[in-house]
C-alpha cells in the first residue's frame, strides 16, 4: 500500500533484465512505493516484468543487449534511452550493470536527468587488460562525468575507478553489496544425516570465471582421496557469454560423477537448507555476491576465493575458509577441511556467518542508502 506524500518523485531503475531488478532491488522498489514515490523499470522484457507490475512499477521496454559489441546497437541504445528520460522526465535514475551505467549515463545527462550509476561488480570486461577492456574504461570515464554519483560495491572497485581516474573520488559512495533479507534467508534446523551423505553445493552462473570447472576439479580430487559426499550444482546457462561453460562440459563432468547439476532455481532457500557446505571459488570481478550472503544468512560454512567481493563476506577461519583463485588442489584442502569439522564446528562457523550478514549486509541498510539518495533530489525540487 502506498502512502501519499506532498513530494512524490518517479524514480526510475535501468538494468539488464526484469529478472535482476525483481530479484536484486525488490526491497528497495517496495520502500519507495511505501514512501510514496513512483518507480519506472526500464529493461529488455522477460517474465519478471509483470511481478514488477503487480508490485506497482510502470515499465518501459527498452531494447538492448548488455553482451553485445556492437557500435551501432550501443548507440541506438543511447537514442532509446534518451527519449525515454525526456518522454518521462524521472527525477532520479540508477543505472546497473555496464551498458545502463555507461550509455544510459550519458543519455540522462543529455537529457538533464540526475542519475547514479551503480557499478555492481567489474565483470567480464575488465578481466583481462586487452582492447575491450581500454574502450570500457574510457567509455566509463567519459560517461560518469555526468553522473550524481558512482556506487560501488566494494571498496576494491571503487579504489581501481578513482585510481585510474575513471571517477572521481567525490562522486563515490561503497554500499556493503545489494543486501538480502535476512528473515527471508533463515536457517532452518538440519537433520541429521548417514555418512557419505554431506552435501556441498555450488549456486552460480555458469561461466568459466565463477569457477565451475575448479570446483569440478576438487571435487575430482576429493574422491580419489576416498572422500564421500554429494556435490551439487544450480544456476542459469549462459548461453551466448564468451566466458560460458558448454552444456557438453557439464555432461562430462556429471558422466565422471565429480556433480550433479540441477538447473536453475528461481528459490534456492530448499537447496541451501538441505547443504552442509557452500562452495564458491570465483576468480570474477563480483562486487558482493548475493550467493554468498545467502548461504551465509542461512548459516551454512563457506569455501570461496580470496579475491574481491568473496573476501568482504567470508573471513577466514571465522565463517568458512578462503581459497586460493583458480586453484583446484587448494580448494580440494578447504573443502577437505569442512568436510572433517564436526558438525559442532561447522554449526559454529554458520552462526559467525549470519551474525555478520545482519550487521553488514542486511537490506534495511542498503534501503537507507537509496532513501538517503532520494532525499537528497526532493530537497532540490
Amino acid at each position: 500500500m502506498q502512502v501519499a506524500t506532498n513530494r512524490s518523485l518517479l524514480i526510475a531503475f535501468v538494468s539488464n533484465n526484469g529478472w535482476s531488478v525483481y530479484n536484486f532491488r525488490l526491497d528497495v522498489i517496495r520502500s519507495l512505493l511505501q514512501a510514496g514515490h513512483r518507480i519506472l523499470v526500464l529493461c529488455p522484457q522477460d517474465a519478471f516484468v509483470d511481478k514488477l507490475r503487480k508490485e506497482g512499477c510502470q515499465y518501459q521496454p527498452l531494447h538492448f543487449d548488455n553482451r553485445s559489441i556492437s557500435p551501432l546497437a550501443d548507440f541506438q541504445f543511447y537514442l532509446e534511452a534518451k527519449k525515454y528520460y525526456r518522454q518521462y522526465r524521472p527525477h532520479l535514475v540508477f543505472h546497473f550493470v555496464a551498458k545502463p551505467n555507461i550509455y544510459g549515463t550519458m543519455a540522462a545527462t543529455a537529457a538533464g536527468i540526475p542519475s547514479i550509476a551503480v557499478v555492481t561488480g567489474l565483470g567480464y570486461a575488465f578481466s583481462q587488460k586487452n582492447i575491450l577492456y581500454q574502450i570500457v574504461k574510457q567509455l566509463y570515464r567519459k560517461a560518469l562525468k555526468g553522473a550524481r554519483e558512482v556506487w560501488f560495491l566494494n571498496n576494491e572497485d571503487a579504489g581501481f575507478f578513482t585510481r585510474n581516474g575513471i571517477t572521481d573520488i567525490k562522486k563515490t559512495r561503497v554500499l556493503p553489496g545489494e543486501g538480502i533479507d535476512t528473515e527471508w534467508f533463515s536457517p532452518v534446523p538440519k537433520i541429521d544425516k548417514v555418512d557419505g551423505d554431506f552435501c556441498f553445493l555450488m549456486a552460480s552462473r555458469l561461466l568459466k570465471s565463477k569457477g565451475i570447472g575448479v570446483y569440478a576439479d576438487a571435487c575430482r580430487l576429493l574422491r580419489k582421496k576416498g572422500h564421500k559426499f554429494r556435490s551439487v550444482l544450480i544456476g542459469s546457462v549462459e548461453a551466448h557469454h564468451p566466458d560460458s561453460i558448454s552444456m557438453e562440459e557439464l555432461a562430462r563432468w556429471e558422466k565422471e560423477g565429480l556433480l550433479r547439476y540441477e538447473g536453475f532455481m528461481d528459490d534456492v532457500r530448499p537447496w541451501l537448507s538441505e547443504t552442509d557446505c557452500f562452495v564458491f571459488p570465483s576468480t570474477y570481478n563480483e562486487g558482493v555476491p548475493r550467493s554468498l550472503m545467502e548461504a551465509a544468512s542461512m548459516e551454512l560454512p563457506i569455501v570461496t576465493s580470496d579475491s574481491r567481493g568473496c573476501h568482504d563476506v567470508v573471513k577466514h577461519l571465522e565463517n568458512g575458509l578462503l581459497s586460493k583463485p583458480g586453484d583446484p588442489f587448494d580448494l580440494a584442502l578447504k573443502m577437505e577441511e569442512l568436510l572433517l569439522m564436526t558438525p559442532s564446528v561447522r554449526m559454529s562457523m554458520g552462526k559467525k556467518g549470519r551474525e555478520l550478514v545482519k550487521a553488514q549486509f542486511d537490506i534495511s541498510i542498503i534501503i537507507a542508502h537509496y532513501k538517503q539518495a532520494v532525499a537528497g533530489i526532493e530537497g532540490h525540487q
